[in-house]
């Protein structure tokens, strides 16, 4: 059952759940109507009993006269006929009965009997009469050993009942099949939304059209998950767009090494094909450009292949607590040899400790220190040099370069973005990109800026948080 349920469309769940709710909803309702108009019913019925007045010597004097029968037929005829079909009987202490009037004698029961002896007040209760039907009764004592109970038939009370259920049933069975249309309705127009990003889904699986927006209006689940469909699908024709734009980079970016190396090896294949070798130092300058494209290339790739990974996978390795004043140390190191000659490196190192992977964040430094290097050099007096400080968890890199024009700024972690004085330098622009991801992961913050002191050049500014002594271990 539970599995067709499942089955049905969810229009028809929603009616369905719709009618089955209104179902339960009017059965409870009518169920307490029932019982409260009943209650009613009864208790007016046992007011009416207990307020019957009975004159005691009458009865006494007909019981002992003999006029008190057990035989409804052998009531005198000229009695009047009892009101609402009350009947009256006289009860005595050994539980026999007689009838005063009425038409039915009835079934006399212990608390009947308990009444005669002078142990109860009063009796209240069902009982059936010798006619088969149902009378309510109360019983009070008449005298000494004796007692009257008066009655009358249920019927007063089942009777408006039984109508009662009827017209409760109809009513029931109408508001079920109102409800159910009405729950239609209301699945129509609630899931109206709900079909449009149903439609927009398909369409967008179809054609792969990512420009699709739902209109949102509300501010209710289904205008937020409009509002999350549309988000979801603006993330996705950007991260399409960026890839795209990734890989035209990336080709671009590839040509030129490629080509590069197609025309040096080109040149080194009709040497050896026509007999004419190169003179020794046109090969040695030839062999050294194809060394310089192949390490640029095998760099490219590499920056590529960081930029690729997801954001939380972009470092192999594990995050932990890192000595950041020993990974600037070597990452000044591995700088050094790589700057030209008569450049100086000076650190001026704090400690600092903080959280992330020490492959990443040396990477991170290394990168600083060549763009230092590279664009320091191009300064008015390289041997200037370039300055490393780390204090107060802030590292610090400046060189005294041309510096970044203020317009430029915004751009400098764009990926394969590079200014147009530096384009004729080696590179590829990532570098800048994959140190902005990697800082941004252990929760710190990168900025370029100009040189504070007047003297030129540019300063970059790492920021991560951590502290001056390493945490306790646990």
């Amino acid at each position: 059952m539970r599995h067709r349920f499942r089955d049905l469309p969810l229009r028809s769940r929603l009616a369905l759940l719709t009618a089955l709710a209104v179902a339960v909803a009017v059965a409870v309702c009518s169920g307490v109507a029932w019982f409260l108009v009943r209650d009613q019913l009864t208790s007016s019925v046992d007011e009416t009993l207990r307020s019957s007045r009975v004159d005691a010597p009458p009865l006494i004097a007909r019981v002992q006269t003999g006029a008190c029968v057990t035989d409804p037929d052998q009531l005198p005829s000229d009695l009047p006929r009892p009101p609402l079909g009350f009947v009256t009987q006289v009860v005595n202490a050994d539980g026999d009965r007689c009838l005063i009037q009425g038409s039915a004698l009835l079934d006399v029961s212990d608390t009947d009997v308990a009444v005669t002896q002078g142990r109860s007040p009063e009796s209240l209760h069902d009982a059936t009469g010798s006619d088969g039907a149902s009378y309510r009764v109360v019983t009070r004592q008449l005298a000494a050993g004796y007692a009257v109970t008066v009655a009358r038939p249920l019927s007063e009370v089942d009777d408006p009942l039984r109508s009662l259920a009827v017209v409760l049933t109809l009513v029931a069975a109408g508001g079920v099949v109102g409800a159910a249309g009405v729950g239609v309705a209301l699945a129509r127009a609630g899931l109206r939304p709900v079909d449009r990003l149903t439609e927009a889904t398909e369409h967008i699986a179809r054609t792969e059209d990512l420009s699709v927006r739902i209109p949102v209006t509300g501010d209710d689940e289904i205008a937020r998950l409009s509002r999350s469909f549309n988000s979801m699908t603006a993330a996705l024709a950007s991260s399409r767009e960026l890839q795209q734009q990734l890989i035209a980079d990336a080709g671009h970016e590839l040509r030129t090494p490629l080509t590069s190396l197609r025309t040096n090896i080109e040149l080194l294949a009709r040497s050896e094909e026509t007999g004419r070798p190169l003179p020794p130092e046109d090969r040695r300058q030839l062999m050294a450009s194809v060394t310089a494209q192949l390490t640029e290339l095998a760099a490219l790739i590499g920056d590529l292949q960081e930029l690729s990974r997801p954001e939380r996978a972009a470092g192999s390795g594990r995050v932990e607590v890192v000595a950041l004043h020993d990974v600037a140390a070597r990452a000044v190191a591995r700088a050094r040899p790589r700057a030209p000659q008569g450049m100086p490196i000076d650190a001026e190192l704090d400690p600092w400790f903080v959280r992330g992977e020490p492959a990443a964040l040396e990477r991170v430094v290394v990168n600083l220190l060549d763009n230092a290097v590279k664009f320091g050099a191009e300064g008015r007096d390289p041997r200037a040099g370039v300055d490393v400080v780390l204090r107060d968890g802030v590292l610090l890199v400046r060189d005294r370069g041309p510096g970044i024009p203020a317009e430029e700024l915004p751009h400098v972690f764009e990926r394969f973005w590079r200014a147009p004085g530096a384009r004729r330098l080696p590179g590829s622009g990532l570098g800048l990109s994959i140190v902005a991801r990697t800082v941004r992961e252990s929760g710190g913050d990168i900025t370029l800026r100009p040189a504070r002191d007047g003297e030129g050049g540019t300063e970059a500014v790492l920021r991560l948080p951590g502290a001056p002594v390493p945490p306790p271990e646990r």
